[in-house]
């Protein structure tokens, strides 16, 4: 029960009452919840740590065969790739994709090994196109509502992990697949992506973060044209406004999303997670009160063997080697 417990705090600020839970059975069939221990030997600068147990929550059976899980090797220790993998639907978000989007995350978010995470597609020409529609016309009103709900919590759980976070973007990123890559911290796509939330020519709305995070990232007049008309955009368009990091030729997003978490994964762990919560946390109040929060940020990093280690390299012109201590 304790186990079960944990599980459902992960669902954000929209809880599961307990006169949702036949729809949440029936929306994602979820099976027990099991706890294991598990050997982990890899640490944040690619060399091996102390093997060490850690216990890990394993889902039954939400593996999902459209959402791939992949840890690289060697040097890139520490990079995770999130794979989106369903041709048939052009990645479209259905039950059974969204319930492994879940169990991805909350695994990601338990692996301490995870320094950087690039969300990624398998399918060509295409990110993600939102929610699978032909599914949702077999839900009922109150099954729809659940569904977005769920799928909001789990994009704030993707934006909430402690890592830094990149969406790899090749082809169409629409609705549900643009909001996915807006809850990134960053977004990395090819010229010939093409990205939109075309929900209004639906007659409803983006509701799993569009209409609060778009906003934020590119302005409110910005986001109001975009959302009021349901336009679509290119990479090059999506730079200029500042909706991507990157806009780089067709085909070469992952090499330089790759890139750009090479570079991160290189940092002190700890830095990382605490510059991430200070940025986050510290845009949504006052100025007087994020500074104070970046104090006690930085607070967190003063006393890591992290820090010494940054410092002695410095002085001894080499590369630092971060453990996340």
């Amino acid at each position: 029960m304790g186990t079960f417990m944990v599980f459902t705090r992960s669902l954000g600020h929209h809880c599961i009452k307990k006169s949702k839970s036949h729809n949440f059975s029936r929306l994602f069939g979820l099976g027990k919840l099991i706890v294991s221990s598990e050997i982990s030997s890899p640490n944040f600068n690619g060399s091996f740590h102390q093997l060490q147990s850690r216990r890990t929550l394993i889902l039954e059976p939400a593996s999902s065969e459209s959402v791939k899980l992949q840890r690289l090797s060697d040097s890139d220790l520490g990079i995770v790739e999130v794979n989106l993998d369903r041709p048939g639907a052009k990645n479209a978000i259905g039950k059974e994709m969204l319930r492994g989007l879940r169990a991805t995350f909350e695994t990601i978010n338990r692996d301490d090994s995870a320094n950087v995470v690039m969300i990624c597609s398998s399918v060509p020409k295409v990110f993600c196109a939102g929610a699978d529609l032909k599914e949702r016309k077999t839900m009922i009103p109150s099954e729809v509502q659940f569904f977005v709900n769920t799928l909001r919590s789990t994009f704030s759980l993707i934006e909430a992990l402690r890592v830094p976070t990149i969406a790899v973007i090749e082809g169409a990123a629409l609705g549900g697949g643009l909001e996915m890559a807006l809850s990134c911290d960053l977004r990395i796509c090819g010229e010939g992506a093409v990205l939109g939330l075309p929900e209004t020519g639906l007659a409803i709305i983006p509701g799993a973060g569009g209409t609060q995070r778009l906003p934020r990232l590119v302005g409110k007049s910005v986001a109001k044209e975009l959302i009021f008309t349901g336009r679509k955009i290119g990479g090059r368009e999506a730079m200029s406004i500042g909706l991507v990091n990157y806009s780089v030729p067709a085909g070469e997003a992952r090499l330089k999303a790759l890139d750009v978490a090479r570079e991160i994964n290189q940092k002190g762990p700890i830095a990382l997670r605490m510059a991430k919560k200070a940025i986050n946390q510290g845009l949504e109040i006052d100025l007087e009160s994020a500074l104070e929060l970046e104090e006690e940020c930085y607070e967190q990093v003063l006393n890591t063997n992290d820090r010494l280690e940054g410092l002695a390299a410095f002085a001894e012109k080499r590369k630092p080697i971060y453990t996340g201590k």
